[in-house]
């Protein structure tokens, strides 16, 4: 730390870091919605923005001609600020890859700030699954008892994927046995969501993101027409289906437990 950083008045920032979104119309009611809340809950402090999706920025970048900085590129950007301490908050879902890369590429620049620290994902800690699930439950506190709501998670190969099923595991015990979690990319797989779903026999399966965004996955993976899409095959397999494309970052409860995050730092 150099003497005359820390003779420098304090100036402090919050870096909001999301997957990101090519899908403008989600990204307002999600990305922008969980920064605009962190804005206004800690109004001492600068908002900065960073994705860490490389195909998303390049997309938007070269569809729409707007940039949007990477951790790298945010972290370089709070220096020439002159921003003295940190705090980054992520909007990811799990401790996965994404998460492990931007931490990696943030500490690089340790050296040029007083203080740089993390807030932890969305689902870190058992209480934090409980919030999630308490916060789903608000969104469908409506769903009769014997329709079935279908979460898609994304799914990983890092070992972090285990809290999706930890997650279906807690919803039942907490007192939702018609919600089932699943993931496109690791298990819980569709098939095991068939089996179990076929067991409930339910009278009409709601298919939902479990995702900040209701992005590429939810729009095409899970609500798409495609015969390898959720909605596609649950109907085939003879279930009434509706979809809501609403990401996690529409949910109040869920932009509370981001804000719990940064609190917790401070």
């Amino acid at each position: 730390m150099s003497a005359e950083m820390t003779n420098e008045k304090t100036t402090k920032a919050i870096l909001v870091v999301s997957f990101g979104t090519s899908y403008e119309e989600t990204r307002k009611v999600t990305i922008d919605a969980i920064e605009s809340s962190i804005a206004q809950t800690f109004p001492g402090y600068k908002i900065y923005r960073a994705w860490t999706s490389k195909m998303i920025l390049k997309k938007i970048r070269q569809r729409d001609q707007i940039h949007i900085n990477n951790v790298t590129e945010a972290m370089e950007e709070m220096h020439r600020d002159k921003i003295t301490d940190v705090i980054i908050q992520p909007t990811h879902v799990i401790n996965g890859i994404e998460n492990d890369l931007m931490k990696e590429d943030a500490l690089a620049f340790q050296d040029c700030f007083h203080s740089l620290t993390f807030g932890t994902p969305l689902l870190t800690t058992a209480d934090d699954n409980q919030k999630v699930i308490q916060a789903i439950a608000r969104e469908f506190q409506h769903l009769p008892e014997d329709e079935a709501l279908v979460l898609m998670g994304h799914g990983t190969a890092h070992h972090a994927n285990s809290i999706y099923a930890a997650l279906d595991y807690t919803m039942k015990d907490m007192g939702h046995p018609n919600f089932f979690m699943g993931t496109v990319e690791a298990y819980p797989s569709m098939e095991t969501l068939v089996k179990m779903i076929h067991a409930f026999k339910p009278k009409k399966i709601h298919l939902a993101p479990f995702m900040i965004v209701a992005g590429d996955h939810a729009c095409n993976d899970m609500a798409g027409d495609d015969p390898d899409s959720w909605y596609s095959q649950f109907k085939q397999a003879g279930f009434s289906v509706e979809t809501c494309l609403k990401g996690l970052g529409e949910y109040p409860g869920i932009r509370e437990i981001f804000i719990q995050h940064i609190r917790d730092v401070l």
